[in-house]
């Protein structure tokens, strides 16, 4: 029960992972043998990702926008929803299903709903809601104007993160004692003051998860981004980077390996976070 998921953990996530570290200190091509062909170069990679590669700080102030849009925005709005449908209200069933139904779908599907169905310049949604047409040149490139296409892949992806967040809080949401509640109300707290004073505080194992999700997910954006146009065009991130460098054009296995070694250590923070705490509170 246990040899097989190690097994499978260690060729497709351990050993890939000691590569890309092993291999950020050298140039390859990706043809031939890499371990005759390799040129070791030490730091050269990294100093060139920092100082002369001008996608590098770009794709990084965008995984921090993507960080900062769902922890302030998409994530308090999935608790918020999920504060809603725990009061039971009419037809809470079919709103829990509607909202969850676009967490059971990948990025890359709503990555193309968005793209072909909501922002299309010529029978999209929106430009239709609007009554801009490409005819007469009053439509909204939404995805090719790259003052607007991170914001509208963000409220893409946010479609995705609420319904995540919302299922998250609403379980929490029905584990809480309800005498919890019923104390509060006693002691004359009103809703909104039992909710952040008694109720939030005991979620804090749901907290601390819905944190790491939410700068995992700010991280590790991929799918979505490369089915709108393969990150390009504004839409640069970390993950795009590494694929780019890697598996694209000019193939530079150790330059995206350095990339995605960078991208690793900022995923480790909350990693680590989550864990230290979860061990810290199941000793005590």
């Amino acid at each position: 029960m246990v040899a097989i998921p190690t097994v499978v953990v260690t060729i497709f996530v351990i050993i890939p992972t000691l590569l890309s570290i092993i291999w950020s200190f050298g140039t390859w091509n990706g043809i031939g043998d890499p371990l005759s062909r390799t040129n070791w170069v030490g730091l050269w990679n990294y100093e060139i990702l920092f100082t002369k590669y001008p996608f590098f700080w770009p794709a990084v102030q965008h995984n921090v926008i993507w960080l900062v849009w769902l922890a302030v925005l998409a994530t308090p709005l999935g608790m918020f929803l999920a504060v809603l449908l725990d009061k039971n209200i009419r037809g809470t069933r079919f709103y829990q299903g509607a909202l969850y139904m676009p967490v059971v779908l990948s990025l890359a599907i709503i990555g193309f709903i968005w793209g072909n169905l909501i922002y299309s310049p010529d029978q999209g949604f929106l430009n239709s809601l609007l009554g801009t047409t490409s005819s007469d040149d009053t439509f909204i490139d939404w995805l090719g104007n790259r003052d607007l296409n991170l914001w509208a892949v963000l409220v893409a992806a946010s479609w995705r993160h609420v319904g995540y967040v919302m299922i998250l809080y609403l379980a929490g949401l029905k584990a809480v004692d309800p005498s919890l509640r019923e104390a509060a109300q006693i002691d004359g707290a009103n809703e909104r003051q039992t909710f952040f004073r008694v109720v939030f505080p005991v979620m804090r194992p749901i907290n601390i998860v819905v944190v790491v999700i939410t700068v995992i997910e700010s991280l590790r954006a991929f799918d979505i981004v490369y089915v709108i146009n393969k990150g390009l065009n504004g839409l640069e991130l970390l993950s795009i980077l590494v694929t780019n460098n890697i598996v694209g054009e000019g193939v530079r296995v150790g330059f995206g390996s350095a990339i995605a070694v960078v991208l690793l250590l900022l995923s480790l923070i909350p990693i680590i976070t989550f864990l230290t705490r979860m061990l810290r509170d199941d000793s005590i």
